[in-house]
């Protein structure tokens, strides 16, 4: 896994997920853990089996701090996840397990082409799940202090998994962010989403696609899915078009967009009254998207634009649409040049989330920005000649 599913931390009544404290001795904060699982009335005796054998995992700080395959662009990354064997795969899952994706569709309105693309970047249907131990996993990016917020809490929650007989400290293991399962679950999301699907009494991720698939489609659903609306859809732009207008912070209607000139590359328009934007994910040259609420909503399952983007499009593959129209995008910059590209915007007073190489939300924001100030095709797309301007 290689990325940090940071919108899954859900606010659940669990206590002891107030204080945050990270750092010092491993030691120390493991045995501040204990304290704090048994002032909050667990027994001495789950507390200890709990803890027995945890450790730090170098490993999972290493993986933390390279995720560089987040660099890629779209057309790069898309065509790397979206493999013809994965494909195939897809379809023959959707066919396998149709009877639990028709109860999907039924009580959560997800499309099961949404939930068969999560399935598949995330462990490729279950075939690699991670060997991180998710106990080592969470104690160990809690006491790193990048993002307590995010992992102390879930370390409370896998112990009432523990409690309930559904993690095995020992021997449970995933994601090196803590995920577990075929559609990679945070414990917290998996006490508030867990679905329990073949009757056993266990939510089972690990081993059960039909318990895997339901607690993914009831995430999406608390999360915010909209039942039954399209999420993406490809369009071509009017050559003369205001790029500055594209982007997931305007929106108006689909319809008004098709007055605009915006026309859907095959068919009609999917959801004529729907706000929705226009995606640009390698700019105005590049493939050009026409995204829906729903697609908001894979930003709560991963906050990476172009593996959110990959993921939403690979859904409506497995829906059925035809495979995107490339173009002939502009070259974008290498690691070095982004950098630079960061610190020459962050010096003009832009916060572009971190100088990191990565094309993430703030940046392309802060690009944008720029692009229209120097009379630019206003895309979001960085590209040398931009560089070369500031």
């Amino acid at each position: 896994m290689k990325h940090i599913l940071a919108a899954l931390a859900l606010s659940i009544a669990l206590p002891g997920t107030a204080a945050f404290g990270c750092g010092g001795s491993f030691q120390g904060f493991v045995a501040d853990l204990k304290s704090e699982v048994r002032a909050n009335g667990a027994s001495a005796s789950d507390v200890d089996r709990f803890f027995a054998n945890v450790q730090k995992d170098d490993a999972v700080l290493r993986a933390d701090r390279s995720q560089g395959i987040f660099q890629r662009p779209f057309l790069d990354f898309s065509s790397r996840l979206i493999s013809n064997s994965r494909f195939q795969n897809g379809q023959k899952n959707a066919a396998k397990w149709d009877s639990v994706f028709d109860r999907i569709d039924r009580d959560y309105g997800v499309s099961r082409g949404v939930l068969l693309a999560f399935w598949a970047f995330e462990t490729d249907f279950g075939a690699v799940q991670g060997d991180f131990n998710t106990v080592n996993a969470l104690v160990t990016l809690a006491h790193d202090c990048r993002r307590p917020e995010l992992f102390r809490p879930q370390i409370f929650a896998a112990f009432e998994l523990f409690k309930r007989g559904d993690l095995d400290p020992a021997r449970t293991t995933g994601a090196w962010a803590g995920e577990i399962g075929m559609v990679q679950m945070l414990p917290e999301a998996i006490i508030e989403n867990g679905v329990e699907g073949e009757g056993d009494g266990h939510v089972t991720l690990k081993t059960s696609p039909a318990d895997a698939l339901m607690s993914g489609g009831k995430m999406l659903s608390a999360l915010g899915w909209r039942a039954g609306e399209p999420w993406l859809q490809e369009v071509t732009m009017p050559r003369d078009f205001d790029w500055s207008r594209t982007g997931l912070d305007t929106k108006r209607t689909a319809r008004d967009w098709l007055r605009d000139g915006v026309v859907p590359k095959t068919g009609s328009l999917m959801a004529p009254a729907l706000p929705a934007s226009i995606v640009l994910p390698q700019g105005h040259r590049g493939p050009a998207f026409i995204a829906y609420p729903n697609f908001d909503v894979f930003f709560e399952w991963n906050q990476s634009f172009v593996y959110v983007t990959t993921a939403a499009y690979f859904a409506t593959r497995l829906d059925g649409a035809p495979r995107i129209t490339p173009g002939d995008p502009t070259p974008g910059l290498g690691r070095d040049q982004m950098k630079s590209l960061q610190s020459k915007l962050q010096a003009r007073g832009y916060d572009v989330g971190g100088i990191d190489g990565i094309l993430g939300a703030n940046t392309r924001a802060a690009v944008q920005a720029e692009q229209k100030r120097l009379g630019l095709p206003a895309d979001a797309w960085p590209t040398q000649r931009l560089l070369d301007a500031l």
